[in-house]
């Protein structure tokens, strides 16, 4: 499915992403490997044995661009202008390898550009979900959405 026009995007409007993705260790690892993040919470198996955990925990950066990864699909795919920011990142619960996620998008605020005649501001909540429907990750995203061009279908 394409991404949504800002006509598309009325405030209150809720996407599920419609997908579910598996954390894999391998995920981990490599996304800590790429941003050279080299914390024992997130590498050393023996480590984290001894903490409250048990066991390594997934970086919360991976959860946060694979959470607003997930909702590209059928909310932003080719519809969106930028980026405008992120705000109120929480990690209410860890994520572990084998947990499966599932995202929820809510339409928190919309308007029309007041420097961009072709475009709206859109503010979505982003609610990542592990396989217990405990709450792993939220966030704030402001996005530059294209409007729907004249003579394109609803």
């Amino acid at each position: 499915m394409p991404g949504l026009y800002f006509e598309d995007l009325p405030e209150g409007r809720v996407i599920d992403a419609e997908w579910r993705r598996t954390v894999t260790e391998a995920d981990n690892v490599l996304f800590c490997g790429m941003t050279m993040n080299v914390a024992r919470l997130h590498l050393d198996a023996e480590y984290m044995k001894g903490t409250e955990f048990g066991r390594p925990i997934v970086n919360s950066l991976f959860t946060l661009g694979l959470m607003i990864g997930m909702s590209v699909h059928n909310t932003t795919q080719g519809t969106t202008v930028a980026n405008l920011g992120m705000t109120d990142v929480t990690f209410p619960a860890p994520v572990f390898a084998g947990d499966t996620l599932r995202v929820l998008t809510t339409v928190v605020g919309a308007r029309a550009s007041r420097s961009r005649p072709e475009a709206g501001i859109v503010t979505f909540r982003h609610e990542a979900f592990n396989q217990h429907d405990v709450l792993v990750a939220r966030c704030g995203r402001a996005a530059l959405m294209l409007r729907r061009p004249e003579g394109a279908p609803a």
